[in-house]
């Protein structure tokens, strides 16, 4: 049975943190039998992880082409996993997969976090050797010390939503169809099987279902992901888009996307990309090269929507929500983030906690390239809005972490886009919605007929300006010497 991944991209770790896979050139059982205790115990609830035997580890990096498996070891070798798997306290099955990568034998160990934790494993592999808990410390497999254990049976007790079994939902309400689309999408060898298989062994395979086979039931990931309409089974799975026209808040157009997590996002950053956001372009006199900017940077507003995804709470009734204001974008999601992290932690621009709320939706959305996962996100924004020389992003909660708030400002030399939609209302011509952008910043004559692309003629002058000026929506920075050489245009505050 083929994994639901791809296997080229989860050996190079482009889907996978590095911490989540360990690699054996051979077959060691002890070993192999701790990194399976460690990856199920799953104490960062990352989603557990994956053990490649076959492939050699140098610097915690794989050593590539593989080694390999003899293929005359890789029977031996799964049965002797029959009895690890059952020396592990309590039970645990992972899921085992051999496969040819690079013209080489090799075995995959898929270890997702247990239901069942704290999981412990024997010390070494003598009939009497005592048991001990095993964790990953970075991308270590260590025996967990007394700290991490009490850590992990405290966590123990708390299922992740997303991976907790939906009893108000049935195996029928997931979409074949959705499946098969990720499938392929990720170019998982598990798609071509998905059309020879019962529908049900199928999702046993993504462990998107569970329970016994008289009573099996979809997990909420599987219904987040792969059902029609989500927002059924969960009220707040949804993302309103508000795009404000004036700074009341009378007049704003809204639009709600749902459907699968990952199509809503998707169309969420659509419309936010094409009704929202726009290249500018300033020509600077005296100097060839033009100034290009964005009002705001996409790669900060996508980073920022997928990690609200992500992170949010599936179980809280409140859509994400995503309010474009004439100076910002903000998005809000509920509840906030987990402990350790606060109000002076979202100040830092790298959050070092890596306790995840939705570890399934992250592998999810990490194998769509929607998301990474290895707490990039914060210096992703940070770096995009830099980038864009806009200012930089705002993150915040409140003492009590009931929500997240992501504010992006607008770029300072940007039009603004919502307060079109108002001046147009007022009669204004697309010229005079330009000027009163530009001239956020004082500019002097020349600059602002150059900007609009005219001439620094007189009758431009009295055409395009003075109407602005006269109207009260332009002001001079000297009024006393309206024909002064140093003379600037600035648009009246009231108008910006």
């Amino acid at each position: 049975m083929a994994l639901p991944l791809n296997i080229d991209k989860l050996i190079n770790g482009s889907v996978m943190e590095w911490e989540r896979l360990e690699f054996k050139k051979g077959w060691n059982p002890e070993d192999v039998i701790h990194a399976i205790c460690a990856f199920a115990n799953d104490i960062h609830n990352w989603g557990g992880g994956y053990v490649i035997l076959g492939v050699e580890e140098r610097n915690g990096r794989p050593v590539l082409p593989p080694s390999g498996l003899e293929p005359n070891q890789l029977d031996k070798i799964q049965n002797e996993l029959i009895g690890l798997f059952h020396k592990l306290d309590p039970y645990y099955l992972p899921v085992v997969q051999p496969e040819i990568y690079q013209d080489k034998h090799i075995l995959i160990l898929w270890v997702y976090g247990g239901d069942e934790r704290p999981y412990k494993a024997p010390m070494s592999l003598g009939d009497r050797s005592s048991k001990a808990i095993y964790i990953r410390r970075g991308s270590q497999t260590c025996k967990a010390n007394q700290t991490e254990e009490r850590q992990l049976r405290e966590i123990a007790v708390r299922i992740p939503f997303d991976d907790r079994i939906n009893h108000h939902a049935d195996v029928k309400d997931l979409n074949l169809a959705n499946i098969q689309a990720f499938l392929k999408e990720v170019e998982s060898d598990l798609y071509e099987e998905s059309t020879q298989i019962p529908f049900t062994e199928l999702c046993e395979q993504m462990k998107i279902v569970q329970g016994p086979t008289e009573y099996l039931r979809p997990v909420n990931i599987g219904l987040l992901m792969f059902s029609d309409h989500p927002e059924e089974y969960f009220v707040g799975a949804g993302i309103d888009v508000v795009i404000y026209q004036d700074e009341i808040g009378d007049h704003f157009t809204e639009k709600t996307f749902t459907g699968p997590i990952h199509q809503q996002l998707r169309d969420a950053l659509h419309y936010v990309k094409t009704t929202v956001i726009r290249e500018e372009v300033q020509k600077v006199p005296g100097q060839a090269e033009v100034l290009r900017f964005y009002n705001y940077p996409y790669e900060a507003v996508e980073e920022a929507l997928a990690n609200a995804v992500y992170h949010r709470g599936y179980e809280h009734q409140n859509r994400i929500e995503v309010n474009v204001r004439l100076d910002c974008i903000e998005i809000l999601s509920y509840p906030g983030p987990l402990p350790p992290v606060d109000a002076k932690a979202l100040k830092k621009r790298r959050i070092v906690a890596r306790n995840y709320r939705n570890r399934r939706i992250g592998d999810f959305l990490k194998e769509l390239d929607l998301t990474e996962g290895r707490a990039t996100g914060f210096p992703k924004i940070y770096k995009a809005m830099g980038v864009n020389r806009s200012p930089p992003p705002e993150f915040t909660t409140d003492s009590d972490r009931n929500y997240f708030l992501t504010v992006l400002k607008k770029h300072p030399l940007s039009q603004v886009v919502s307060q079109e939609l108002s001046q147009v209302e007022e009669g204004l011509s697309e010229q005079a919605i330009k000027i009163l952008g530009f001239c956020r910043i004082a500019r002097k004559r020349q600059e602002i007929l150059v900007y609009i692309g005219l001439s620094n003629h007189p009758d431009n002058y009295k055409r395009h300006i003075k109407p602005l000026i006269e109207s009260g929506k332009l002001e001079l920075t000297i009024p006393d010497k309206p024909k002064h050489r140093n003379q600037k245009y600035r648009t009246r505050k009231r108008n910006i």
